[in-house]
């Protein structure tokens, strides 16, 4: 199938979304099969493409809604938001802000913070490599210079807000077993990285986050764990700084 000069691309990819448009006009078929017919087979294979790469990319949100609820959500995702480049393992963006606002689901009020894990776990998987920062070289640093200290984090690092044990979650569903019932009772805000092969999903203890997020953002060690003890009181600067460093996310601590 091949365009007339005359084509409109936006015509065409309005009508590519919406079943009930009529094919643009200018089209002209390479094949046996009528123009009309051509154009409706190629709508349903870009957008049967485009709902199973959502479903590779999000697959606990799959296991969580079942196959037909979870294609027939990504068809009206797809036929909302395209992909932005021609790389399909970046596509799904937004995916988890529309979940948010996707009726259906309201039931799962975690959903959407489960889709924002698997998303920036996606995007862990292909950043950069970087070597983590040793542990031999922590614990040669001196103590009472790691206050005014700062850190460069591996380039797949990650935090993914949540008033719900989205690590929980995720990791019960990623196992072959059938997954396990969860109390919902708690939040977990999560750390994604990759500083080897495998990206990892941490449960972050009290005030990680805002831990965490100060650093990344270029502020010391000391702010980072004022700021975190004005957004959690029970923050525990010992048990962050271990799940810190066990976790692998730091590449470098500047004094």
């Amino acid at each position: 199938m091949a365009p007339s000069p005359e084509f409109d691309q936006e015509e065409f990819v309005r009508a590519l979304l919406d079943p009930d448009l009529p094919p643009p006009a200018g089209l002209k078929a390479t094949h046996d099969l009528p123009p009309l017919r051509r154009f409706a087979v190629y709508r349903n294979n870009v957008v049967v493409g485009l709902i199973d790469a959502l479903a590779e990319r999000f697959p606990v949100c799959l296991r969580l809604v079942g196959e037909e609820f979870f294609r027939a959500m990504a068809l009206r995702h797809v036929r909302r938001s395209l992909p932005r480049t021609p790389l399909l393992f970046e596509y799904g963006e937004d995916f988890a802000e529309f979940v948010a606002g996707f009726e259906p689901a309201r039931s799962l009020p975690y959903l959407p913070d489960v889709a924002s894990l698997e998303y920036a776990m996606g995007r862990a998987c292909h950043a950069v490599d970087a070597t983590p920062l040793p542990l031999d070289l922590v614990r040669s640093l001196p103590l009472e210079r790691l206050e005014a200290a700062t850190a460069s984090f591996h380039p797949s690092t990650q935090v993914v807000p949540s008033d719900y044990p989205i690590v929980s979650i995720w990791r019960a569903n990623m196992a072959t077993d059938p997954p396990r019932s969860l109390t919902l009772d708690h939040a977990e805000d999560a750390l994604v990285v990759r500083p080897r092969l495998d990206v990892e999903a941490h449960a972050l203890p009290s005030g990680g986050s805002a831990f965490i997020e100060t650093l990344m953002g270029g502020g010391a060690f000391g702010e980072a764990a004022s700021a975190a003890s004005r957004r959690a009181k029970d923050f525990d600067l010992t048990a962050n700084l271990r799940m810190l460093l066990a976790s692998e996310a730091l590449t470098a601590i500047n004094i």
